[in-house]
Order: structure tokens, then sequence, then C-alpha cells
């Protein structure tokens, strides 16, 4: 089996600068890309990076990219 690189960091901040450069309308504020650690001790716990986006009602949205193994193609 084949080791396959994960670019879970590179996509998420690519997603979050194209929400945050973007020319949407609808999105008031994007937070900034967090890292899924341990609550307590600080390790990694999984590749996962989640942001919060907030429309211009003040709704607010997790977008969050993570492996999908399971989904790779060969």
């Amino acid at each position: 089996m084949t080791l396959k690189l994960a670019y879970c960091d590179f996509i998420a901040d690519s997603i979050n600068k194209a929400i945050r450069h973007g020319t949407f309308g609808l999105i008031a504020s994007v937070g900034n890309v967090n890292m899924d650690l341990h609550p307590t001790e600080g390790w990694l716990v999984s590749t996962k990076k989640a942001m919060t986006v907030y429309d211009i009602n003040g709704k607010a949205y997790i977008v969050s990219v993570q492996e999908a193994p399971m989904l790779d193609k060969c």
C-alpha cells in the first residue's frame, strides 16, 4: 500500500483566503483556521482543520477540511 500525502493545511488555508478575499457579498467574516488539538494537552488529534464563517445576518457556519481515505482514488 502506498502512503499518500495529505494537504489539509494547504486546502484549508486556500479556502480561508478565498472566502476572506472573495466578493461573495453574503459573508460578513471568517475566522482563522483551527487545528484539531487535544483540549488540555495540546497534541495533534487529527489532521482536521476548521474555521468559523459568519454571514451578513450573523448566522455561524463551521467549514472543515479533513482526510477521507475511504474516498481516495487509486
